[in-house]
């Protein structure tokens, strides 16, 4: 499994603790006197209004870049850092290449356009590889499915839709969810950060004033990514295939 999946999963699991342990105050609940039961209800509504709106604030910004056409480098920390070129060009262009800074390591680069999802090996994000070195694989929809989650760590919607899970379980679990500021590469971002209950450490999303993912850390992961620089005119030539790369199709299975 590669960092990208294991950050995944990790906010994966933190979001399905989270709902375990609302699903538990939940039930533990019903032990509790009718007075003990109202006054538990206010304040787990207390605690859900307020995760809400911190939330809600946050995820409007964030949710702002949607429909909008960019170009955002990051770089990732951690015992296998690397380079993130992620551009997206409504309605349907959209480029993401990660290029490990380890020799040996391989970079994954996706391409998306009016003519299908892609897949290519030895293309850089520029586009001026030279054709005759790049192979790139047009996806069917099963592949195309499993090659998103790569890049969905990335996405406003991912983020958004997280988020909103989490506050209802985080004020049914008695956590908090606080908002804060910080300024990486020059970038000025907005932040939420958050503690699920059963998991060690603090969960940091920040977003830029561009209405962009500026800053990810995950509390059980050591691996953390930050923007180092955006752009609002991205080059064509990122969601274009290199000219005269070598094109295959992926195979159709069998039922």
């Amino acid at each position: 499994m590669n960092r990208k999946t294991d950050r995944a999963a990790a906010f994966s699991g933190l979001r399905r603790t989270s709902r375990g342990v609302a699903v538990v105050m939940v039930l533990g609940s019903l032990g509790l006197t009718s007075c003990g039961v109202v006054s538990a209800v206010k304040k787990v509504e207390h605690a859900v209004k307020g995760n809400k709106a911190t939330i809600d604030t946050f995820t409007n910004k964030i949710k702002s870049s949607e429909g909008t056409t960019f170009e955002a480098t990051y770089v990732t920390t951690g015992s296998s850092p690397a380079t993130v070129v992620y551009a997206v060009q409504p309605p349907q262009g959209l480029t993401f290449e990660t290029t490990p800074s380890g020799a040996g390591s391989s970079t994954v680069h996706i391409l998306v356009n009016s003519s299908g999802e892609y897949s290519c090996s030895a293309a850089s994000a520029s586009g001026t590889s030279s054709g005759s070195s790049v192979s790139c694989q047009k996806l069917g929809t099963a592949d195309a499915a499993a090659q998103n989650q790569i890049f969905d760590f990335y996405t406003p919607s991912h983020w958004t839709t997280f988020l909103k899970d989490f506050s209802l379980a985080a004020g049914l679990a008695g956590d908090k969810v606080t908002s804060s500021s910080m300024t990486v590469n020059g970038f000025a971002m907005q932040c939420v950060d958050f503690n699920a209950s059963g998991v060690p450490g603090t969960s940091t999303i920040c977003t830029t004033a561009q209405g962009i993912l500026g800053y990810v850390k995950v509390a059980t992961d050591s691996t953390s990514f930050e923007i180092k620089s955006y752009s609002a005119s991205p080059p064509a030539s990122l969601f274009q295939l290199p000219p005269g790369a070598t094109i295959t199709t992926t195979p159709k299975t069998s039922s």
